[in-house]
């Protein structure tokens, strides 16, 4: 199965040439990346797992609620990946920085990008600039301990907050509403940062709400996400038995889709739901929109229009307004990918184009370059659809390699070697052993299994420290 360098002649991969391979982003796509191209024996690999973080795992560290901890649990898994002799994790290098993109193609025969789509998509009103308006994405940044969260903008937003409107109905506007929702006792055993939790403990929320522009029906939300909501300690949820009368036809469609309909069998269970004195409200509106965010100096408030779903699904106005009290607004309603240096991305879809992962350029296929995750496909599925999506975006780049289509630039070089002359600092796996472990030995400080390294210094030392 022939690699074909620059000079056009065939090169058989061997045990003294396997063929390099670069996937850019080590959350679960690239790690899924990797493990299906060693899991096969047809072609010899090496693959080089880069990623701008000194820490792997992408999502799965910063996106996954702390509070789910055996969700987060599947980075266990990942790590058996990194463990492979055949995958080198690269972290703490950022492509367009440290190395272009052509600099390194000259590194590799092909490259797989991986890197997800971590901006936030913007509600478009009137009022969303105002201090205590936040991106999910910045909030859960914040909380996960990404060495990138704003803290300053996050803890100005969330001080002396008592009521709350996130805009969306995913899973992460529900893991939003439910970590704002948790006691400090809930949230002690996670291993989010310390100032993370001392923030939360001083945030005395008393009302969230949630919004859907459209009905239950139409939630994106997945069950499991939604029951989580009526096992917390000292929030009730309430629901609005209007919002869940359907007519006849949509009632019919919801029941022949298994998710939509146990969602409803869940929030029909909690109609009956009333407020508490002294628990936090958490009422999830359906057949609601933002218009337009209220406040002078910072938010106080959302005007909310009730809405319709018209014959194409499509959610519009109906004209009736009200306000709801808000010191914090946090929009959760999509999110899109931003291209590399030198790597073409569509603007509307925030995805790049590609055809079963090739990456195209100009409509044509690029030779060597491929995409996987939600930079191809955009933000959807859960962790586990990362597989199937990398598994194909591996079977091209390896049918490429077999017919000889599958250009390369030589391959010149050892990549580590090349960033360390320039300067960088790569962090390989067992540095980031080095910081798992300082990690570990701060949460039992506190009688935790660990506590987040939030800065990037602090994770850069804790390597630095297990050199010497």
């Amino acid at each position: 199965m022939p690699v074909v360098p620059v000079d056009g002649t065939a090169t058989p991969p061997s045990a003294d040439r396997p063929l390099r391979v670069a996937v850019v982003g080590a959350g679960p796509a690239g790690i899924y990346a990797a493990d299906a191209l060693t899991r096969q024996d047809a072609v010899p690999v090496a693959v080089d797992l880069i990623d701008r973080l000194p820490t792997p795992f992408g999502l799965v560290r910063h996106g996954i609620a702390p509070d789910h901890p055996k969700m987060r649990a599947i980075r266990d898994t990942l790590h058996r990946t990194l463990d492979d002799p055949l995958v080198r994790f690269v972290g703490n290098v950022e492509i367009g920085k440290d190395i272009s993109l052509d600099e390194l193609r000259r590194h590799v025969d092909a490259v797989i990008y991986t890197y997800g789509a971590a901006i936030d998509r913007h509600l478009g009103i009137d009022g969303e600039g105002l201090p205590g308006s936040l991106a999910a994405t910045e909030l859960v940044a914040w909380y996960t301990g990404h060495p990138d969260a704003d803290r300053a903008r996050v803890e100005a937003a969330l001080a002396g907050v008592r009521d709350v409107v996130v805009v969306g109905v995913g899973n992460v506007a529900l893991d939003v509403a439910r970590v704002l929702a948790r006691t400090p006792a809930e949230l002690e055993s996670t291993d989010m940062p310390q100032h993370v939790l001392d923030t939360f403990a001083a945030t005395p929320v008393q009302r969230i709400t949630v919004l859907g522009r459209r009905g239950p029906a139409q939630a994106s939300f997945t069950t499991q996400e939604l029951r989580e909501l009526d096992g917390l300690e000292a929030a009730t949820v309430l629901v609005d038995a209007g919002d869940l009368e359907l007519a006849p036809d949509a009632e019919e469609r919801a029941a022949a889709d298994r998710n939509v309909a146990r969602n409803l069998t869940v929030l029909r269970g909690w109609v009956d739901h009333v407020p508490e004195p002294g628990r936090t409200r958490l009422h999830l509106r359906f057949f609601a929109r933002p218009a337009r965010l209220l406040g002078e100096e910072r938010v106080t408030g959302v005007e909310v229009e009730r809405t319709a779903v018209d014959g194409d699904g499509r959610a519009v106005g109906t004209g009736e307004l009200d306000v709801l009290p808000a010191d914090l607004v946090v929009r959760s309603v999509g999110y899109f990918g931003t291209p590399l240096p030198g790597l073409p991305v569509d603007e509307r879809s925030g995805t790049v184009p590609h055809e079963a992962g090739r990456v195209l350029r100009d409509g044509k296929t690029s030779p060597g370059e491929y995409v996987a995750g939600w930079i191809k496909r955009g933000p959807s599925g859960v962790v586990g659809t990362n597989k199937h999506d990398a598994r194909e975006t591996v079977a091209s780049l390896l049918a490429d390699a077999a017919d000889g289509s599958l250009r390369t630039e030589g391959a010149v070089g050892d990549l580590v070697e090349e960033l360390v002359s320039r300067g960088a600092e790569p962090v390989l796996v067992d540095d980031w052993r080095a910081i798992d472990a300082a990690e570990t030995a701060l949460g039992a400080t506190r009688g935790r299994a660990r506590t987040t390294l939030h800065e990037r210094e602090a994770l850069l030392a804790a390597v630095r420290a297990a050199v010497r």
